[in-house]
């Protein structure tokens, strides 16, 4: 396998890190950190960092400021959802559910779904393809 890895940019100076190989580790408090310390934490509603990429999986760690919404949208992937920090509601097939730290939620895959902060919260967003 071979390894694969994002570089740096000038957005994300602290980006270099290793996102396939036969092993990745995955310091989830360390990535958080990262996040809020960039200007676009402060210039936006939300912001992301891919975490894990492969053919078959990645693996996305989201933060969302207070009352921040992503809008609906669908991906052609089954997803979960895990709350690391804060409280979101998740709203799918006309359902809306409130997660907080420890809970998650599975989603078969193209159904429209949104995602809204009550709090400041970070989640993980897991994409099997």
């Amino acid at each position: 396998m071979e390894n694969k890895s994002n570089e740096a940019t000038p957005l994300r100076p602290d980006g270099d890190r290793v996102i396939n190989a036969t092993l990745v580790e995955m310091d989830l408090n360390k990535f958080m950190a990262q996040i809020k310390s960039e200007k676009i934490w402060c210039e936006s509603e939300h912001s992301s960092i891919a975490i894990y990429k492969s053919e078959k999986m990645r693996i996305v760690l989201i933060g969302m400021h207070e009352n921040a919404i992503l809008k609906t949208h669908q991906t052609n992937a089954n997803i979960s959802v895990q709350v690391l920090q804060g409280t979101i509601k998740f709203t799918a097939d006309n359902q809306t559910i409130s997660l907080q730290k420890g809970q998650m939620v599975s989603l078969q895959h193209n159904i429209p779904h949104s995602v809204t902060a009550v709090e400041e919260s970070f989640f993980l967003l897991t994409l099997a393809m």
